[in-house]
């Protein structure tokens, strides 16, 4: 039996662990002014029938106050942490239940078994602790100021209850004062309780919308690296293809060996689709400047690329800037029809101390934001802004006065390795 207990419990979440181990020890707390504040009052009687009948009165029905606060407190509990509704009818129970414990206890102070002072003492404290599991459910299904004004508006109309029967203002304040003192007490050890609970789930929450988002985040990585690899990728095939079938054609011998790049490029993008899955794809500058140079070339394109040639960049900002030429080459060729001019440049401004990249060509008649038919606007750029945010990069696009299409980067010195 132990056995099959312990492993129920071990198949529970971490999360429903400390729950339950919250909430038993809650469960647990009114039981404590049960056994220690109701049942002394038994031995305090003085051995009068009516004495010990309203003791036991008070004791069997803390009991059952005790065994009450379990589905109470663990309702009150989901009502405080917004997932139930409030357990009004197990509340009104449990508010009866201590009205009458009260009753008898209040009773007991007037007969000849309570008239000692040890006593009295005895059933002030009892009275107080009848109050606490009531209070303790009370507390998690209202706000803070509602509870609080509620208990202070009860010790008022229990010291205003309380003098005209006892004649004495001391024992009326008393009174009151413990009664205070219950509802503080009881507030004290079932708020924070729920407070708690309610920062474990949030925290357990926000620790699975970060699972969600760190995925939700590699998708977008493999997409983008994905657009990036196959876009220029399929464009050089498409070009090659469409000038093989010209080359054919005419019966050209020349048609063989673009079939040939065709055959090759499409096998180095399926090495690269499979670097992508496994997340290695790293896009190296100076292997993409000469790509696409060549490519652009091969397309009948005037390829010119200045720049920086000594300048030293750390992989991550020479990837960036891989992945930005590698893009830039691959909307020249989809999306510019009649480009004749495209040139790369890369410069330092030491005025502002920035990296910046350009690639411009001429012949655009798609629109500014690299949208075409049949796809996603400015989806490739949109990754490379995603590339270059955490470098603290920039990246513009659009038309320019003299009639050309300008694509800047701008990276500070810093990111750049100065």
């Amino acid at each position: 039996m132990i056995e099959k207990l312990r492993a129920i419990w071990r198949r529970r979440g971490q999360m429903a662990m400390v729950d339950a181990y919250f909430r038993s020890s809650l469960y647990l707390l009114p039981w404590l002014p049960v056994l220690m504040g109701v049942a002394p009052v038994m031995s305090q009687t003085g051995g009068s029938p009516l004495a010990v009948t309203l003791a036991g009165v008070a004791m069997g029905l803390n009991l059952a106050q005790g065994a009450l606060a379990v589905p109470l407190l663990n309702r009150a509990l989901n009502r405080y942490l917004e997932r139930g509704a409030t357990p009004r009818t197990l509340l009104f129970v449990s508010g009866v239940l201590a009205l009458v414990a009260e009753i008898a206890l209040w009773t007991l102070l007037t007969v000849e078994g309570a008239a000692d002072k040890d006593s009295v003492s005895a059933v002030a404290l009892a009275i107080g602790a009848t109050l606490t599991p009531f209070f303790m459910a009370h507390s998690l299904v209202v706000s803070k100021r509602k509870f609080l004004a509620a208990l202070a508006g009860s010790a008022a109309a229990s010291m205003a209850l309380l003098f005209p029967l006892t004649g004495s203002w001391l024992g009326s304040l008393g009174m009151a004062c413990l009664l205070l003192f219950a509802g503080i007490w009881s507030f004290v050890l079932a708020r924070p309780t729920g407070w708690l609970l309610g920062v474990i789930w949030k925290l357990d929450a926000a620790r699975g919308t970060e699972t969600r988002l760190a995925v939700a985040e590699e998708r977008l990585r493999f997409g983008r690296d994905l657009h990036d690899v196959m876009g220029r990728n399929l464009a050089v095939i498409a070009l090659k293809s469409e000038l093989a079938v010209q080359l054919a054609r005419r019966e050209r011998p020349e048609a063989v060996e673009q079939m040939v790049e065709v055959q090759r490029i499409a096998q180095e993008s399926q090495r690269e689709v499979r670097e992508v899955v496994r997340g290695y794809r790293k896009a190296d500058l100076q292997a993409e400047l000469a790509g696409a140079r060549s490519i652009l070339r091969a397309a009948g394109v005037d390829c010119r690329i200045e720049g920086e040639e000594g300048a030293q960049l750390p992989p991550e900002v020479e990837s960036a800037l891989g992945w930005v030429v590698r893009e830039g080459t691959t909307n020249v060729l989809r999306h510019a029809v009649e480009v004749r001019r495209c040139a790369v440049r890369t410069r330092i401004d030491p005025h502002r101390s920035v990296l910046v990249m350009t690639m411009e060509n001429d012949g655009v008649t798609s629109p500014p934001d690299g949208s075409a038919a049949g796809s996603l606007p400015g989806s490739g750029l949109k990754g490379l802004r995603e590339r270059l945010s955490p470098l603290g990069g920039s990246l513009t696009s659009g038309p320019v006065p003299n009639g050309f299409f300008r694509l800047t980067v701008e990276l500070p010195v810093g990111a750049a390795g100065g």
